[in-house]
């Protein structure tokens, strides 16, 4: 009975670190990260590709999403960045944060030159 305990107690806690929806909430309607700060994707990155076409520059203004340590769970998944980085997606499109959100529950970046918009659940 001890041992059952302690797998279970280890599958738990493997359970808990491979999370990557861990890190995600939804809230007012939109997915936001662990600070708050609203989420985005980005309509040129081909869901399911396992990609981000949004590098340099682009990364700048739209930072990725990181995954550092995550591994895919339901509707999350992880795709490899140019840079080789892990970014989270959802759904199988990557996930991004706008560099002009001050504040959490700011969408700014929704419907930036038609091609981002707010991740919604």
């Amino acid at each position: 009975m001890k041992k059952l305990g302690l797998m279970m107690a280890a599958l738990v806690l493997a359970g808990c670190q491979s999370m990557p929806q861990a890190q995600v909430k939804t809230q007012d309607g939109v997915l936001v990260g662990p600070s708050g700060m609203t989420l985005y994707t980005f309509d040129r990155d081909t869901a399911g590709s396992g990609k981000s076409v949004c590098n340099g520059p682009c990364a700048t203004n739209w930072p990725p999403l990181k995954a550092e340590g995550q591994a895919a769970s339901g509707d999350y998944s992880v795709v490899t960045r140019d840079d080789g980085s892990p970014q989270l997606a959802y759904k199988g499109k990557p996930l991004y944060y706008w560099m002009k959100d001050t504040k959490p529950g700011d969408k700014t970046g929704d419907g930036m030159n038609q091609v981002w918009h707010t991740a919604k659940p």
